[in-house]
């Protein structure tokens, strides 16, 4: 979890680094600021709803519970879907961010929205169930209320993206069937396997469980002891998984620390020294860890999302925040082929360590903001705490779609958006 003011680790090494992390920061953003536009009130998400062209096909006849008869999961709570609005997707041709990316729109439907009696909020991660064509979202903690995910459907057509309607949640359950909460769970990284279970991160330890449809727990992956949180391992506090991308064809899954390992540390310019952790299904998804790579971040940034293209080729979302300047929010493109696998390294500062080449696929600040306002200072007001990622279905270019959630941390500053893009990777 990212908050609003800052890493929410109050740890010395990152006390040390903050002021020059600072000056390289407004060096970074005060040209952007310059030319943004000016943030303004709390958003509010207009009445206009654009019609969806994908209907998923329920499970069961009862899990039907509105008249486009979208799915519940097993298990899970039905309600009247939420949905609040969406603010109008930018006109063709002016909605550029890169070349080949470009904004189909954004909702904030979803800011400070109730469901089934739960706040909605805290979005951390985002998963794609093709067959049914819907999402889950997973929250992150909200104090002692139990941790879970929701049954997300994110209507697109040529319009661009409609306003995101929930249609279930599913309490996450320990083995004693007793709801993890957000003392004892901090869910940061989400995948969806071939059988339909969620293998869900979370940051406190940090761990890796596989839960069944209904948010029964199944298993937990193992952790090499070294990524667990100090002094039982070399991981700060708040700064662990916060990642998870599962291949396309199930059988790998990524994982990667937020900040630094203690030995690995940073460079002198801000740049994390982050270890991206390859785990393989030995069968029945039993998963464990195969491999580590050396993965530099861009000043002041931290990993909080992954999304995989294929077996060795991933998109990372390297997220941060300056202080009354906003966040910055950018798309990576890495590939593994040919990568040192750097497991037996005690520390990736030494020197000769080359880490994974990558490649600019879009910074969301340079996309237009397209009516977008933020309760909060931003270069962009499109801009908030991004921390889900995943990959859509295919628009009708061949382009796909990458979805973007950001997690408002139940507070009144940021905001809960959902934001589409069409890219080619």
């Amino acid at each position: 979890m990212f908050t609003a003011m800052g890493w929410r680790c109050g740890c010395p090494s990152r006390r040390r680094l903050l002021a020059s992390w600072l000056l390289i920061g407004v060096v970074i953003a005060l040209p952007l600021a310059a030319c943004a536009p000016a943030a303004t009130a709390t958003p509010t998400a207009s009445t206009a709803t654009v019609a969806a062209v994908h209907t998923a096909t329920p499970a069961s006849p009862s899990a039907a519970i509105t008249a486009s008869a979208i799915p519940t999961r097993a298990g899970a709570t039905p309600a009247r879907p939420a949905t609040v609005g969406s603010s109008p997707s930018p006109a063709p041709g002016t909605a550029s961010c890169a070349p080949g990316v470009e904004l189909l729109g954004f909702s904030d439907a979803l800011d400070k929205a109730r469901f089934a009696g739960t706040d909605v909020g805290g979005l951390s991660a985002l998963a794609y169930d093709p067959g049914r064509d819907v999402y889950y979202a997973l929250v992150d903690n909200e104090r002692e209320t139990p941790a879970r995910v929701y049954t997300v459907r994110l209507p697109l057509d040529g319009d661009g993206l409609g306003a995101p309607q929930i249609v279930a949640v599913t309490v996450l359950r320990d083995a004693a069937g007793q709801p993890f909460t957000g003392r004892t769970f901090d869910g940061e990284g989400m995948a969806l396997t071939p059988a339909g279970d969620l293998l869900i991160a979370s940051e406190t330890e940090p761990a890796i469980r596989r839960f069944a449809p209904e948010g029964r727990l199944l298993a937990e992956l193992p952790v090499p002891p070294r990524f667990l949180v100090a002094p039982r391992g070399e991981a700060t506090a708040n700064a662990t998984f916060e990642s998870l991308a599962l291949s396309p064809d199930g059988r790998t899954l990524f994982t990667a620390v937020e900040g630094p390992l203690a030995p690995d540390g940073s460079t002198d310019d801000g740049r994390g020294r982050l270890r991206i952790l390859r785990y393989e299904d030995h069968g029945a998804g039993d998963f464990a860890p195969a491999a580590q790579y050396f993965y530099l971040t861009e000043p002041l940034q931290g990993v909080s999302e992954i999304a995989t293209l294929g077996e060795r080729d991933l998109l990372v979302l390297e997220r941060g925040f300056i202080p009354r300047l906003g966040n910055t929010v950018r798309v990576f493109r890495v590939s593994l082929d040919g990568a040192a696998d750097v497991t037996d390294q005690a520390s990736l500062a030494a020197p000769g360590r080359a880490p994974l080449a990558k490649d600019l696929l879009v910074d969301v600040g340079r996309c237009p903001a397209s009516g977008a306002r933020n309760p909060a200072p931003q270069t962009n007001p499109l801009l908030d705490n991004f921390e889900g990622l995943a990959l859509g279905p295919a628009v009708p270019d061949g382009r796909r779609v990458l979805l973007l959630v950001s997690d408002d941390n139940f507070g009144a500053t940021q905001v809960t958006r959902v934001i589409a893009l069409a890219v080619r990777p």
